[in-house]
């Protein structure tokens, strides 16, 4: 299994990251990509992905963070990803959900990395809680841009539209939970050759586990989820994510 999105840079895992990732690789996990929400967390994900052979960074500004850069961000954002280990620009996007940076500010800096990614030639990672209608509508204005919508949360027509454009689509636990039968539709929108998995750790735990903190082994339940809506085996299912992931964010085994 690569798990797409996961953040173990996170503070709920201060007391044993270091024991938990290396357990990680001997329990079925190939690795994973460690995703960013402003500079300081991005030069943690890229200090991780140094320290771990087979965990990569995505360098970004989360919409939540928005409000917060500094007027030198974007050379910031330049030095990080010009790392090695730097695969992916994110995560970035828009949340209308706790509009914890206001609404035309998180416009301005999602449009910002959008362009920054086209210059740079790389792909992103998105965040869209709730605000479908206007991540489209960025999409749509930088069409040589192109990445994956992450835990994503929108409708089967949403992921038809995307998936022509080019895009992919990840899915993480979310897509188990019992009320998810519309998110569960959506996945059969998205063609094999574009569908990733990830956890969103340490958030998203997957049924039947809810409650405890997420990590990549968890994610097993969902690539379970995936492989039955799919009609296919566990191991071809993660080997699809696994792959998908390689071939999107440039990493070469």
């Amino acid at each position: 299994m690569f798990d797409s999105h996961a953040h173990y840079d996170d503070k709920q895992f201060d007391e044993d990251r270091d024991i938990l990732i290396p357990s990680l690789f001997e329990q079925g996990v190939k690795g994973f990509l460690n995703a960013s929400s402003d500079i300081a967390s991005s030069y943690a994900s890229l200090a991780l992905a140094h320290k771990y052979e087979n965990v990569y960074a995505a360098v970004g500004i989360h919409p939540h963070e928005a409000a917060e850069v500094s007027e030198d961000w974007l050379n910031e954002l330049d030095k990080l990803s010009s790392d090695k280990k730097a695969v992916a620009i994110g995560e970035i996007g828009l949340d209308y959900h706790y509009d914890f940076s206001p609404r035309d500010i998180q416009m301005k800096v999602f449009e910002a990395q959008m362009a920054f990614a086209e210059k740079k030639n790389m792909p992103v990672v998105i965040h869209d809680r709730e605000a479908h209608g206007d991540t489209l509508a960025v999409i749509d204005k930088f069409p040589n841009v192109k990445g994956v919508l992450h835990s994503f949360s929108g409708s089967y027509e949403m992921a038809e539209y995307l998936v022509r454009k080019g895009w992919y689509i990840s899915f993480s636990g979310s897509v188990t939970f019992k009320t998810a039968e519309k998110l569960r539709h959506a996945v059969t929108a998205v063609p094999i050759d574009r569908v990733m998995c990830e956890t969103d750790a340490p958030y998203l735990t997957p049924v039947p586990l809810r409650g405890k903190r997420n990590d990549s082994v968890k994610m097993r339940h969902t690539v379970e989820k995936l492989a039955e809506i799919y009609c296919i085996s566990f191991e071809e299912m993660a080997e699809i994510c696994l792959n998908n992931a390689y071939s999107l964010f440039g990493i070469v085994k």
